[in-house]
C-alpha cells in the first residue's frame, strides 16, 4: 500500500495559479488511480479531479473544468494538480488519494489511501 504526501498549497490572490504535488511511497504507484479532493470548512469532502493508472483518462468536477489539470509522472511516483484562474470558492484543504485496481474513481468512498492534505487559500 502506498503512502501519500501532498505539497504546494499556499495563499494566492484570485486569478492566480498554484500547482499541487502528491508524492507516493512504494513501488506500486503505477497500479493506482489517483484523485484530488477538497474540503472547505463546514462542508463535506468533494471530488475535484481523477486520473487513471496510465494517465490517459481524466475526470473533473464541473466547478473546475477548464481551470484545473490533473497529471501524473509514474517514474517519479507523483501526481499533480495544476490550478489556474483560482477563485475564493476554491479555498479548502486539498487531499490526494489513491484507488487500487487500475480504476479512475470519482467518489471518496472508492479511495483506499489518503494524504494529510494541504491548505489552499484564495483571497479576493
Amino acid at each position: 500500500q502506498v503512502q501519500l504526501v501532498e505539497s504546494g498549497g499556499g495563499l494566492v490572490q484570485a486569478g492566480g495559479s498554484l500547482r499541487l504535488s502528491c508524492v507516493a511511497s512504494g513501488r506500486t504507484f503505477s497500479t493506482y488511480g489517483m484523485g484530488w479532493f477538497r474540503q472547505a470548512p463546514g462542508k463535506e469532502r468533494e471530488f475535484v479531479a481523477g486520473i487513471n493508472w496510465s494517465g490517459d483518462a481524466t475526470r473533473y468536477d464541473d466547478s473546475v473544468k477548464g481551470r484545473f489539470t490533473i497529471s501524473r509522472d509514474n517514474a517519479k511516483n507523483t501526481v499533480y494538480l495544476r490550478m489556474n484562474s483560482l477563485k475564493p470558492e476554491d479555498t479548502a484543504v486539498y487531499y490526494c488519494a489513491a484507488v487500487g485496481g487500475l480504476r479512475l474513481g470519482v467518489s471518496a468512498v472508492e479511495y483506499d489511501v489518503w494524504g494529510q492534505g494541504t491548505q489552499v487559500t484564495v483571497s479576493s
